[in-house]
């Protein structure tokens, strides 16, 4: 009897780890069944990838997606539509919401919410605190739970760990990688007088390279005295890069498109739009980022999705918030960069498949393989299109990269074997799931 499939992707050009190459890929059951030429008559449904490259299921592993709390910026399920609007088939959403992810009630009332109401699969971080360190090690292995996420710098209420002894308590008992928001808030607290009144240009100035290097130094200190693996999210400064090269058995690290992107030289055309943290800095910062690319340094690259209504962004500095929209363009933004010969398109793949799949111990994800969720990105790498404010499916409804345009397109995201999106509408209804952890799956 032949083969038969739920549907097969036909005519694409497949990126794996076999390379790059023309293929069809067969799905069943929500599963990669078949990689090859398959007979399109051995398909329910036949998808025509002519011109388009498939690549596995990018997976953005920092988004902040507001809910509960403060849904008027953004919620799971606008912030999972953005996600596939862009391309992305799962995401990791962090804990700093009202109230926060620090318990297993938290956790699982999130999962609750995201479970089928989603548009693409998720995990989220527990937030590790002084309160519950003692508790971590069960937590990062709830169903649902990405890890246990530290904030050592700029935070609100207990989530902020900002102290050595507080920061070794909860990585001695750790098993899984935990992230971590690396600003020495010592050094922030000294500085609050480099903020200047009405000029978001000073957010760096404040937030300086020094504060971002002295955390990571300490951060990778407390790790490999406790034997501990961390995740350095969001890397702004080069020296971080030149510091983390010699110490990558006990930490991996994030860049952003952002950071990738953008310089200080975009403060005066877009004001607080560009305010993070931590900042967007000087241009060598960036081109020290994109060394940490090219020496294979940065493991995943990350959103950092964080939106604010731009009622809210247009509060005079400091009072504004920082944060910006990101996951809906981080697939094109990058894809962008390939198309200018910065990035090759395999090395996209390894930090936004590969890389999250690798150190995060994601189970069937990261790959286009058989017996792999049929997780898919399906890319126009020759089209050109403006970005605009009007695409962005978040609820907050702008981006920083509003008029600019790009080359390369995300055309379809297929989640779990489901069309969820295709050509820029959503086809498929939600059916967001957990993901799966290798270190968390039940024992028998």
């Amino acid at each position: 009897m032949p083969t038969t499939y739920d549907r097969v992707l036909k005519n694409g050009i497949v990126v794996n780890q076999d390379g790059i190459g023309a293929r069809d890929v067969g799905i069943r059951d929500g599963v990669i069944a078949g990689i090859g030429t398959i007979d399109a008559a051995s398909a329910g449904e036949v998808v025509d990838c002519s011109g388009l490259h498939i690549l596995p299921g990018v997976i953005d592993s920092q988004v902040h997606f507001r809910e509960p709390g403060a849904e008027h910026k953004e919620d799971l399920e606008t912030g999972s539509r953005a996600a596939v609007l862009g391309g992305v088939t799962c995401v990791f959403e962090m804990p700093n919401t009202s109230p926060l992810t620090t318990s297993e009630a938290a956790l699982a009332d999130k999962v609750a919410r995201g479970r089928h109401r989603m548009h693409c699969d998720f995990a989220f971080w527990v937030g590790g605190t002084r309160e519950n360190a003692a508790d971590v090690a069960e937590l990062e292995r709830l169903p649902g739970a990405a890890g246990i996420k530290v904030f050592m710098g700029s935070s609100t209420g207990s989530l902020l760990v900002e102290d050595d002894e507080g920061v070794r308590e909860i990585l001695k008992r750790t098993r899984r990688r935990a992230a971590f928001h690396s600003e020495d808030e010592f050094r922030l607290r000294e500085r609050l007088g480099f903020r200047a009144e009405n000029d978001p240009s000073s957010h760096p100035v404040w937030r300086d390279e020094v504060a971002a290097l002295q955390c990571t130094e300490r951060l990778v200190a407390i790790a490999e005295a406790t034997g501990a693996q961390i995740h350095v999210l969001h890397i702004s400064t080069a020296e971080e890069i030149a510091f983390l090269a010699a110490h990558k058995r006990n930490a991996t690290c994030e860049a952003t498109p952002h950071h990738l992107t953008m310089s200080a030289d975009d403060y005066a055309r877009l004001g607080t739009l560009l305010q993070m943290n931590p900042p967007v800095r000087d241009a060598r910062h960036r081109e020290g980022i994109w060394q940490g690319i090219g020496q294979g340094i940065v493991d995943v690259l990350g959103s950092d999705h964080a939106p604010h209504t731009l009622e809210e962004k247009a509060k005079p500095y400091p009072q504004s918030p920082s944060g910006m929209t990101g996951v809906q363009t981080l697939v094109p933004i990058m894809l962008d960069h390939v198309a200018k010969g910065r990035l090759s398109l395999q090395r996209f793949v390894d930090l936004t498949s590969a890389g999250p799949q690798r150190i995060f111990g994601l189970a069937g994800k990261g790959r286009i393989a058989v017996g792999y969720d049929a997780d898919l990105t399906v890319v126009d790498l020759k089209r050109s299109r403006t970005i605009e404010n009007g695409w962005i499916g978040s609820r907050s409804q702008w981006t920083p990269y509003d008029g600019v345009t790009v080359i390369g397109w995300p055309a379809g995201t297929i989640v779990r074997g489901r069309k969820v999106m295709w050509e820029g509408e959503i086809v498929e209804a939600s059916v967001g799931e957990p993901a799966k952890f290798v270190a968390a799956l039940p024992t028998v």
